[in-house]
């Protein structure tokens, strides 16, 4: 999986509760919402690897990517980005709190909920948010954060519907990306900075000339590097 898969579902989630990250140890200013619907992002993980398991309701899909989120309040999220040619917006998390480390490198999370975007769903900055569903499962995922490895990750949940969830996740050896986020309010950087990076990535697109279910990961990246050349606002 290339890397700009990875940068898809971040900016996905992100850009849902909007927040920029960068690199574990440095500070960017971040655009939140006035009024905002879930607790921050404070650490997101990405991995390379396969899916050699996925299913949604008996169906099978690939995966295009994975993440690891965690929010301020504890929260952790798993998040695939599946490979659904019928809906490039095609995202689910494994979502649940009072998660469990153990000393054999074992993450064991109960699940209370799954978190659905797709196509149809409503739109913040002109991506879906996601809906949620209780449900009730588990994850497991096993490796060391501070070794940036993790070798595999393996989720099963059912939502209150019924409908079933599956993944078994094999890392491909690769390090894992690690960041942390530290929030600003929108005062802290200029009102229309975000909104003229948007349109420089969307520039630049055409004149690539990105194919159109390829455009989204291509303006994601674009913001994500965009982000990380800006300089970082003073601390009070």
């Amino acid at each position: 999986m290339h890397l700009c898969r990875h940068v898809f579902a971040v900016a996905l989630v992100f850009l849902a509760t909007p927040s920029i990250a960068e690199p574990a140890g440095s500070v960017m200013a971040v655009a939140n919402d006035a009024k905002p619907q879930e607790p921050d992002t404070d650490i997101f993980a990405l991995m390379t690897g396969r899916c050699s398991m996925l299913k949604i309701a008996g169906r099978d899909f690939t995966c295009r990517t994975i993440g690891f989120f965690h929010n301020e309040e504890g929260r952790t999220n798993f998040t695939i980005a599946l490979d659904d040619p019928a809906d490039n917006s095609h995202v689910i998390s494994f979502s649940g709190e009072n998660g469990r480390r153990n000393e054999d490198n074992l993450l064991e999370l109960p699940i209370d909920r799954m978190l659905l975007s797709s196509k149809d769903r409503p739109k913040a900055d002109g991506l879906p948010v996601p809906s949620a569903e209780p449900a009730t499962g588990a994850c497991r995922q096993v490796g060391n954060f501070a070794l940036l490895q993790v070798s595999s990750i393996t989720c099963s949940a059912i939502d209150r519907n019924g409908k079933k969830y599956e993944l078994r996740f094999e890392s491909d050896g690769s390090p894992i990306i690690l960041r942390r986020v530290r929030q600003y309010s929108l005062a802290a950087k200029k009102p229309r900075a975000r909104q003229s990076e948007q349109i420089e990535c969307r520039y630049r697109a055409a004149i690539a000339r990105v194919p159109a279910r390829d455009r989204t990961d291509y303006i994601l990246q674009c913001l994500a590097q965009l982000g990380e050349k800006s300089p970082a606002p003073a601390q009070p």
